[in-house]
């Protein structure tokens, strides 16, 4: 920054010394030094928070970044679900309607697959009939 070589320290010191005087010399060099590390503690300070500043803005814009794919992925899930349920609703409503139109047959009633051996054969089978229902005795009054 500044380009001071060891003669102009040299110099600075007899003109110092000449000026202040000796008996000054040694508490002027000691004010100075102070005063030189206060400046340097005092620069290294705003260096740190310029860097602090800088990290923090990448910090934000980071999290800009993070929080705008979430909400992308948060409307994609959701519009995946939307497209999801509303296919489940129309196949809902085509069996629905499929089922009010056309009642089934007394064919596919009468037959019931079941196997009848361990080859894997099926055989037709009578419906069951419906469990009946008996009264517990005493309670056929209520």
């Amino acid at each position: 920054m500044f380009d001071i070589g060891f003669s102009e320290i040299v110099v600075i010191a007899v003109v110092a010394l000449i000026v202040i005087g000796p008996e000054r010399l040694p508490k002027a060099a000691r004010t100075l030094g102070h005063l030189f590390g206060r400046l340097q503690r005092y620069v290294n300070d705003v260096k740190a928070d310029i860097n602090r500043e800088m990290e923090l803005d990448e910090l934000r814009k980071l999290q800009k970044e993070v929080q705008t794919a979430a909400s992308d992925l948060k409307s994609s899930v959701e519009s995946a679900a939307q497209g999801v349920e509303s296919s489940v609703r129309d196949v809902e409503r085509d069996l629905n309607a499929g089922a009010l139109e056309q009642p089934p047959s007394p064919q596919m009633t009468e037959q019931v697959a079941l196997p009848n051996e361990p080859g894997g054969e099926l055989a037709d089978a009578a419906p069951a009939e419906p469990p009946r229902q008996t009264a517990l005795p005493g309670f056929d009054r209520i």
